[in-house]
């Protein structure tokens, strides 16, 4: 195809699919459809290992990680990946798009999925963890997407196996971070960018992060996190670095215009990048998974030198720059994990008893740029005295820099951390339940959602595996999702997009 197909993110043209020239995104259809045929390589590759090894688990691996919305948009890189795959009859992905509505909904559900739970699984990997469970399921999984008599009967227990596999990833890649870099206390953090230079940080990577810090001691250049690696400040191992000083800009669809001035590089991890405008091309780096034309990308060496060099060569500010969030803010906090939240257990359990705490929220997401978005910001604002936001994902900046006050001791909005760290606020939620001898629905805990990418879709999965039910989803609903799976999904789950503030507290709160 000469033009791109693409419906995997919230943004997609039309709430339909982005198609002709470019996606949303940025991607251009020669890279779209790239991803299409490493996705069908994949699928290939999948179906002919009879024996799979360490090696073409890392390639599943990595070759789903690319095809995530803003991951890689560099031709050579996918062309590179597709040659790994060494797939004479690569899966016509066309196949799939082309199918029965419902087929293709499913399908795209699982295959959606996987990619999520690659990106996690690539997380705890270059940490030294694996699962067997979850690179079977890859094989799996991916087979699937092929098999032209596989029905609903088929691929509906596929789609909830893909919401418990991205459990167990989940929970792989908690463990791999917390072993590795301790568990996350809470954590203020300022939005002041101190004189001097500095680099700013970006995706979700911890260990890219470590790296830069290890690199940067006694180098005079300060280090910010951006996005998603704001929960990084929890972590004992990497709090130690003195140079990691704080947290810059809000979430990744602002980056063009935060990053359009700012006199220092700027290194992306993983996702999100958007497509740099040239007036600052020349100062982005990229490692890892992500990658874009002529952007200088560090390798396997991780030789961080030309990031710090380039910090040192634009000197950053003259002078302390005092930025706040969206909110006008000052300072954010981050840390509250479950290693923390369950610390205090009897304290959080204490105050539903006593009455203190009447409600959970769990707010929390993607954030993006469609509008739409400020709900989440105006709900939280709107939430009552009485209750507490559990908050994840870049979904937070919407609210994170908003003053609630504490309840029974604790602050009212709780950052449990990255996407990556869903399983934190799951592990909360089925504690509270087994503190109350009572179902995880049975809580007085509502969960709101913003999604924009693949990862949020493996996580949603995994909240249908574990039978959470009523969840408010939004700013609209997937458009890869057909009628009929919409209505099983509201049917059995009671998944609702998301309406006004007022009307949603109403109905939540009766």
């Amino acid at each position: 195809m000469a033009n791109l197909f693409c419906y995997q993110c919230e943004q997609t043209a039309g709430g339909r699919g982005c198609s002709g020239g470019a996606g949303v995104c940025g991607k251009t259809a020669a890279v779209g459809n790239l991803q299409d045929e490493l996705t069908g390589a994949l699928i290939s590759l999948a179906r002919n290992t009879k024996s799979p090894s360490a090696a073409t688990d890392k390639l599943i691996m990595e070759g789903l990680f690319a095809t995530l919305t803003n991951v890689n948009f560099d031709e050579s890189s996918l062309n590179a990946l597709i040659a790994r795959a060494d797939q004479n009859e690569k899966y016509d992905l066309s196949k799939l798009w082309g199918a029965n509505e419902d087929i293709r909904s499913l399908k795209t559900l699982i295959l959606l999925g996987t990619r999520g739970i690659a990106a996690y699984a690539y997380h705890a990997a270059v940490l030294g963890y694996s699962d067997a469970e979850v690179n079977a399921f890859f094989y799996k999984a991916l087979s699937a997407i092929a098999e032209p008599d596989y029905g609903m009967d088929e691929l509906l227990p596929l789609v909830m196996e893909t919401g418990k596999v991205n459990f167990a990833c989940m929970e792989l890649l908690d463990k791999a971070n917390t072993e590795t870099y301790g568990t996350p206390a809470p954590t203020t953090v300022t939005l002041t960018v101190e004189k001097g230079p500095f680099i700013v940080v970006s995706g979700h990577d911890l260990r890219d992060l470590k790296l830069l810090l290890e690199q940067t001691d006694g180098k005079g250049v300060n280090v910010y996190t951006h996005g998603e690696l704001l929960p990084a400040h929890a972590y004992p191992e990497l709090k130690k670095h003195s140079q990691l000083k704080g947290n810059f800009g809000t979430a990744w669809q602002n980056q063009q215009k935060e990053f359009e001035a700012i006199p220092a590089p700027v290194l992306f991890t993983t996702n999100c990048l958007m497509p740099p405008k040239a007036s600052y091309s020349d100062r982005v780096f990229t490692t890892s998974a992500v990658e874009f034309p002529e952007l200088v990308h560090i390798g396997d060496d991780k030789d961080f030198s030309a990031v710090v060099a380039k910090a040192l060569e634009l000197g950053g500010y003259s002078e302390t720059r005092e930025l706040t969030g969206i909110n006008g803010g000052h300072e954010v906090t981050t840390g509250f994990a479950h290693g923390t939240v369950l610390g205090v257990a009897d304290t959080v359990v204490g105050a539903v008893k006593s009455g203190a705490i009447k409600h959970f929220f769990l707010v929390g997401g993607c954030d993006g740029a469609k509008p739409g978005r400020n709900y989440f910001t105006d709900f939280v604002k709107q939430t009552p005295s009485d209750s507490v936001i559990l908050t994840l994902a870049c979904g937070k900046y919407r609210f994170n820099d908003l003053d609630l006050g504490t309840i029974g001791g604790l602050p009212r909005i709780m950052d449990m951390g990255q996407c990556n760290d869903a399983y934190s606020a799951i592990k909360v939620a089925v504690a509270l339940a087994e503190a109350f001898e009572c179902g995880v629905n049975d809580l007085p805990l509502s969960l709101v959602i913003s999604w924009y990418e693949q990862k949020a879709v493996s996580i949603l999965l995994t909240l249908l595996y574990l039978g959470i039910k009523n969840i408010l989803l939004g700013p609209s609903l997937p458009a890869f999702v057909s009628p009929n799976v919409l209505n099983f999904l509201v049917e059995n789950f009671g998944i609702a997009p998301i309406s006004t503030p007022e009307a949603d507290l109403a109905k939540i709160l009766g």
